[in-house]
């Protein structure tokens, strides 16, 4: 197994993510972020490449647009011992991205408020995070995903004995991943099935 080179850190939940990202610049990781979580990183003297420098291409429409690139979710889906994979890579310039850390818009937490608005509660419903771990969770056997901030001292462990997780680790954080997007998923159809859109307009108010 190659030896980790890049991770994608974007979260909500930014618990113990100075020291996770920390050792990981330690040991040769480049670090790729987003928003708040580059800022806090950054903010303590950790090394961080924001995700539009690495794709040359801008957050944009109020952020709902940030990590939805080829550059981003071929580094990802890529299969490290796929030839053709490997030459498409290498003719658009895609570099691997070997551990992705994200948590999700808390959209339980929003919609708990009684005076939440359809438009704040669909403004909480992430895309980028669920298709980033999704990415991750389905191309398990090359890429790190992580959804818990628990998780974080295993990852490290194993990298520093060998260069990277071993598969069983790989599997059973995807495994979280899809644990975790479903109960999202669930949670938000079943606050949306109690709205009448009649009298709770998106944009009441704008």
């Amino acid at each position: 197994m190659k030896k980790v080179e890049r991770a994608l850190i974007s979260l909500t939940d930014k618990s113990g993510i100075e020291d996770f990202a920390r050792s990981l610049t330690e040991l040769g990781v480049e670090i790729l972020s987003t928003g708040g979580t580059a800022k806090k990183m950054r903010d303590n003297g950790i090394a961080v490449t924001d995700v539009s420098e690495f794709t040359g291409f801008p957050e944009m429409l109020d952020g709902r647009v940030k990590t939805l690139h080829p550059l981003v979710h071929g580094g990802i889906l890529n299969q490290r011992h796929n030839e053709n994979h490997q030459q498409q890579c290498r003719e658009h310039g895609i570099k691997p991205i070997d551990i992705v850390a994200v948590n999700l818009y808390a959209f339980e937490k929003t919609v708990a408020d009684p005076d939440c608005s359809l438009g704040d509660a669909i403004e909480n419903i992430d895309i980028g995070g669920p298709t980033l771990l999704r990415a991750s969770a389905k191309n398990y056997q090359d890429v790190t995903v992580i959804v818990d901030p628990a998780d974080y001292e295993q990852v490290l462990s194993e990298i520093k004995e060998s260069g990277n997780t071993t598969l069983k680790t790989r599997f059973k954080l995807a495994v979280k991943v899809f644990q975790l997007t479903s109960a999202y998923d669930t949670a938000i159809a079943d606050w949306l099935v109690k709205v009448d859109v009649d009298t709770n307009p998106h944009f009441s108010g704008k």
